[in-house]
């Protein structure tokens, strides 16, 4: 796999802190904070897709009160057993 070449002092730094304060290498606490940051961005991905989901969902119940009771989306008279238009 390739190579991570970092130039910023102050972040080699703050890896090493971490490594130290964890006990291991400063690859490993790398590892460690990217692979904890990617899980808490994808729990954020899928709240944020329930939100949506939830949204779409209100609209739906709330479009539903405008139609006339019994009101459906069956329109089989309006086709042949073969699904043709009558």
């Amino acid at each position: 796999m390739g190579q991570l070449n970092i130039k910023d002092e102050a972040l080699i730094a703050e890896a090493k802190a971490l490594a130290e304060l964890l006990g291991t290498t400063t690859t490993d606490a790398i590892r460690r904070a990217v692979n904890e940051r990617l899980a808490r961005e994808r729990v954020g991905d899928d709240e944020d897709k329930r939100r949506r989901f939830d949204a779409i969902m209100a609209i739906a119940r709330e479009a539903s009160t405008l139609f006339p009771p019994g009101t459906t989306s069956d329109h089989s008279e309006f086709y042949d057993e073969d699904g043709l238009p009558r």
